[in-house]
């Protein structure tokens, strides 16, 4: 599936988000929302998912790699969305996104990125004149 696409929502007081119906089709009766190191929430297939999963759980023989487990696994959360296509974010996913009221959601391939619209329009939204030409417009193969 190529998630592609942007989305501009709310977060209500009960950490509820709409997601968009084009994504809904794709992801399923559930999916996972994972809090990403970038300061977003990913959204993934739960075949994406568990492939992730499976990378990560790898060997767990050390301390340091059952650390590494754990950091990567907390936080995760599965989701359905109700009958207005909305999902329910854990207040630790929430927090970690820095989600206020405005959020983007946003087609990234093969996963879906919530963003807090104030974080999205500073970090994840470089200004074109930050970018070179090559990076605003990658070499398209025809």
């Amino acid at each position: 599936m190529l998630f592609q696409g942007d989305f501009k929502h709310t977060i209500d007081a009960k950490n509820r988000i709409f997601m968009p119906a084009r994504f809904r089709e794709a992801l399923g009766e559930s999916f996972i929302v994972y809090p990403a190191p970038d300061g977003c929430l990913f959204v993934f297939t739960n075949e994406k998912w568990e492939a992730i999963a499976n990378q990560i759980k790898g060997q767990s023989s050390t301390r340091e790699e059952r650390k590494r487990q754990r950091r990567a696994f907390y936080g995760v959360l599965t989701v359905e969305p109700d009958k207005q296509g909305r999902i329910t974010l854990s207040p630790f996913l929430v927090e970690h996104a820095g989600l206020k009221k405005d959020v983007m959601i946003f087609g990234m391939t093969d996963r879906i990125e919530i963003w807090d619209m104030d974080r999205w329009n500073e970090e994840a939204m470089p200004a074109s004149e930050d970018l070179s030409e090559d990076e605003l417009y990658p070499e398209i193969i025809y």
